[in-house]
Protein backbone atom coordinates (compact mmCIF):
# COMPACT_ATOMS: atom_id res chain seq x y z
CA UNK A 1 0.00 0.00 0.00
CA UNK A 2 2.68 2.26 0.81
CA UNK A 3 4.49 1.49 -2.56
CA UNK A 4 1.38 2.40 -4.09
CA UNK A 5 1.01 5.64 -2.34
CA UNK A 6 4.39 6.19 -3.48
CA UNK A 7 4.12 5.87 -6.96
CA UNK A 8 0.39 7.67 -7.49
CA UNK A 9 1.46 10.64 -5.58
CA UNK A 10 5.43 11.02 -7.17
CA UNK A 11 3.81 9.51 -11.27
CA UNK A 12 1.39 13.01 -10.57
CA UNK A 13 4.21 15.09 -9.28
CA UNK A 14 6.16 14.36 -12.56
CA UNK A 15 3.48 14.66 -14.65
CA UNK A 16 3.30 17.97 -13.50
CA UNK A 17 6.44 19.13 -13.42
CA UNK A 18 7.64 17.31 -17.13
CA UNK A 19 4.88 17.96 -19.05
CA UNK A 20 6.13 21.13 -20.95
CA UNK A 21 8.71 18.61 -22.07
CA UNK A 22 6.49 15.62 -23.14
CA UNK A 23 4.91 18.36 -24.95
CA UNK A 24 8.11 19.57 -26.54
CA UNK A 25 9.06 16.02 -27.24
CA UNK A 26 5.83 15.17 -28.85
CA UNK A 27 5.86 18.62 -31.32
CA UNK A 28 9.40 17.27 -32.40
CA UNK A 29 8.38 13.87 -33.39
CA UNK A 30 5.43 14.71 -35.20
CA UNK A 31 7.11 17.62 -37.05
CA UNK A 32 9.74 15.46 -38.07
CA UNK A 33 8.32 12.05 -38.76
CA UNK A 34 4.37 12.97 -38.89
CA UNK A 35 3.41 9.23 -37.63
CA UNK A 36 1.91 8.42 -33.92
CA UNK A 37 3.85 10.27 -31.30
CA UNK A 38 3.32 7.15 -29.05
CA UNK A 39 4.29 3.62 -29.30
CA UNK A 40 1.72 1.43 -27.41
CA UNK A 41 3.40 -1.81 -27.49
CA UNK A 42 1.18 -4.40 -25.28
CA UNK A 43 3.45 -5.74 -22.21
CA UNK A 44 2.90 -8.36 -19.36
CA UNK A 45 1.65 -7.04 -16.29
CA UNK A 46 1.10 -8.18 -13.00
CA UNK A 47 -0.25 -11.42 -12.94
CA UNK A 48 0.11 -11.77 -16.39
CA UNK A 49 -2.59 -9.22 -17.28
CA UNK A 50 -1.15 -7.51 -21.12
CA UNK A 51 -1.81 -3.70 -20.86
CA UNK A 52 -0.69 -1.25 -23.34
CA UNK A 53 3.17 0.73 -22.71
CA UNK A 54 3.08 4.07 -22.90
CA UNK A 55 6.35 5.31 -24.72
CA UNK A 56 7.52 7.91 -27.06
CA UNK A 57 8.05 6.78 -30.73
CA UNK A 58 11.68 6.19 -31.51
CA UNK A 59 11.55 4.16 -34.66
CA UNK A 60 9.76 4.05 -37.53
CA UNK A 61 5.87 3.45 -37.93
CA UNK A 62 5.42 -0.46 -37.90
CA UNK A 63 9.48 -1.23 -36.99
CA UNK A 64 7.98 -4.48 -35.35
CA UNK A 65 7.01 -5.78 -38.72
CA UNK A 66 10.03 -5.20 -40.79
CA UNK A 67 12.20 -6.01 -37.78
CA UNK A 68 12.89 -8.05 -34.42
CA UNK A 69 11.63 -7.16 -30.66
CA UNK A 70 15.45 -6.35 -30.03
CA UNK A 71 17.32 -2.73 -30.74
CA UNK A 72 20.75 -2.33 -31.23
CA UNK A 73 22.20 1.12 -31.27
CA UNK A 74 22.86 0.34 -35.00
CA UNK A 75 19.19 -0.36 -36.04
CA UNK A 76 17.82 1.41 -38.67
CA UNK A 77 14.85 1.09 -37.72
CA UNK A 78 15.93 4.25 -35.21
CA UNK A 79 14.83 7.39 -36.38
CA UNK A 80 17.22 11.01 -35.61
CA UNK A 81 14.96 12.19 -32.58
CA UNK A 82 14.61 8.80 -31.46
CA UNK A 83 18.68 7.75 -31.19
CA UNK A 84 18.79 11.58 -28.98
CA UNK A 85 15.44 10.36 -26.83
CA UNK A 86 17.07 6.99 -26.20
CA UNK A 87 20.36 7.74 -24.91
CA UNK A 88 19.02 10.26 -22.75
CA UNK A 89 15.99 7.39 -21.87
CA UNK A 90 13.56 10.21 -22.82
CA UNK A 91 11.28 7.98 -24.14
CA UNK A 92 10.78 6.52 -21.08
CA UNK A 93 9.16 9.87 -19.34
CA UNK A 94 5.18 8.20 -20.67
CA UNK A 95 5.21 5.65 -18.77
CA UNK A 96 4.41 7.97 -15.53
CA UNK A 97 1.10 8.00 -17.23
CA UNK A 98 1.76 4.06 -16.48
CA UNK A 99 2.37 4.47 -13.38
CA UNK A 100 -0.76 6.38 -12.42
CA UNK A 101 -2.86 3.67 -13.90
CA UNK A 102 -1.62 1.25 -11.67
CA UNK A 103 -0.27 -0.73 -14.71
CA UNK A 104 3.44 0.00 -13.62
CA UNK A 105 5.70 1.15 -10.45
CA UNK A 106 8.21 3.27 -10.84
CA UNK A 107 10.25 0.21 -9.59
CA UNK A 108 9.57 -2.63 -10.93
CA UNK A 109 11.43 -5.62 -13.36
CA UNK A 110 11.30 -4.59 -16.89
CA UNK A 111 7.62 -5.70 -18.66
CA UNK A 112 8.31 -8.02 -21.39
CA UNK A 113 6.30 -8.99 -24.90
CA UNK A 114 4.16 -12.31 -24.47
CA UNK A 115 5.95 -14.32 -26.39
CA UNK A 116 9.35 -13.43 -24.63
CA UNK A 117 7.26 -14.42 -21.18
CA UNK A 118 6.07 -17.40 -22.82
CA UNK A 119 9.59 -18.75 -22.39
CA UNK A 120 9.77 -18.18 -18.59
CA UNK A 121 10.87 -21.21 -16.44
CA UNK A 122 8.37 -21.94 -13.33
CA UNK A 123 10.22 -19.89 -11.18
CA UNK A 124 10.98 -16.70 -13.51
CA UNK A 125 7.56 -16.60 -13.70
CA UNK A 126 7.95 -15.32 -9.93
CA UNK A 127 8.77 -11.73 -11.79
CA UNK A 128 5.02 -11.43 -12.85
CA UNK A 129 4.27 -10.95 -9.21
CA UNK A 130 4.95 -7.45 -8.82
CA UNK A 131 4.29 -4.64 -11.08
CA UNK A 132 6.51 -3.69 -13.77
CA UNK A 133 8.52 -0.68 -13.64
CA UNK A 134 10.22 1.96 -15.11
CA UNK A 135 13.83 0.54 -13.66
CA UNK A 136 15.07 -2.06 -11.40
CA UNK A 137 18.36 -3.32 -10.81
CA UNK A 138 19.02 -4.69 -14.32
CA UNK A 139 18.41 -1.26 -15.68
CA UNK A 140 21.24 -0.12 -14.15
CA UNK A 141 23.40 -3.16 -15.04
CA UNK A 142 22.13 -2.95 -18.30
CA UNK A 143 21.45 0.73 -19.40
CA UNK A 144 23.42 0.29 -22.69
CA UNK A 145 21.79 -2.85 -23.43
CA UNK A 146 21.71 -1.24 -27.19
CA UNK A 147 25.43 -1.00 -27.27
CA UNK A 148 25.69 -4.35 -26.01
CA UNK A 149 23.38 -5.48 -29.17
CA UNK A 150 25.64 -3.35 -31.47
CA UNK A 151 26.60 -5.23 -34.85
CA UNK A 152 24.93 -8.32 -33.70
CA UNK A 153 23.87 -10.66 -37.10
CA UNK A 154 20.56 -11.12 -35.01
CA UNK A 155 20.38 -8.67 -31.72
CA UNK A 156 17.49 -10.78 -30.69
CA UNK A 157 19.54 -13.73 -30.22
CA UNK A 158 22.24 -12.14 -28.57
CA UNK A 159 19.89 -10.37 -26.11
CA UNK A 160 18.94 -14.00 -24.85
CA UNK A 161 22.15 -15.30 -24.76
CA UNK A 162 23.97 -12.05 -23.25
CA UNK A 163 21.67 -10.17 -21.75
CA UNK A 164 18.51 -12.32 -20.59
CA UNK A 165 19.84 -14.89 -18.22
CA UNK A 166 21.18 -11.82 -16.21
CA UNK A 167 18.32 -9.85 -16.44
CA UNK A 168 15.91 -12.50 -14.87
CA UNK A 169 18.56 -13.08 -11.83
CA UNK A 170 18.14 -9.57 -11.11
CA UNK A 171 14.88 -9.40 -11.06
CA UNK A 172 13.98 -12.33 -9.36
CA UNK A 173 16.40 -10.53 -6.84
CA UNK A 174 14.11 -7.63 -6.27
CA UNK A 175 10.96 -9.84 -6.10
CA UNK A 176 12.73 -11.35 -3.49
CA UNK A 177 14.46 -8.37 -1.11
CA UNK A 178 11.85 -5.21 -2.44
CA UNK A 179 11.43 -2.88 0.23
CA UNK A 180 10.92 1.08 -0.03
CA UNK A 181 13.95 1.14 1.18
CA UNK A 182 15.51 -0.54 -1.64
CA UNK A 183 13.00 1.70 -4.65
CA UNK A 184 14.75 4.63 -3.37
CA UNK A 185 18.09 3.54 -4.05
CA UNK A 186 17.28 2.24 -7.26
CA UNK A 187 15.19 5.35 -8.24
CA UNK A 188 19.04 7.05 -7.18
CA UNK A 189 20.93 5.14 -8.61
CA UNK A 190 18.89 5.12 -11.93
CA UNK A 191 19.05 9.34 -11.93
CA UNK A 192 23.16 9.22 -11.30
CA UNK A 193 23.29 7.00 -14.20
CA UNK A 194 21.71 9.69 -16.34
CA UNK A 195 23.34 12.23 -15.03
CA UNK A 196 27.19 10.09 -15.74
CA UNK A 197 25.64 9.24 -19.80
CA UNK A 198 24.78 12.82 -20.69
CA UNK A 199 28.42 13.85 -18.94
CA UNK A 200 30.19 11.34 -20.78
CA UNK A 201 28.16 12.24 -24.19
CA UNK A 202 29.07 16.51 -23.16
CA UNK A 203 32.86 15.34 -22.38
CA UNK A 204 32.78 16.10 -19.40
Amino acid sequence: MLKRTFDIVFSMTGLLIVWPILAAIAFMIKARDRGPVFYRGVRVGRNRKPFRIFKFRTMVVDADRIGGPSTADDDTRITVIGRFLRRYKLDELPQLINVLKGEMSFVGPRPEVAHEVETYSESELRVLSVRPGITDWASLTFHNEGEILKGSPDPHLAYRERIRPEKLRLALKYVDESTLTTDIKIIIQTLATLINTRKRSAGI
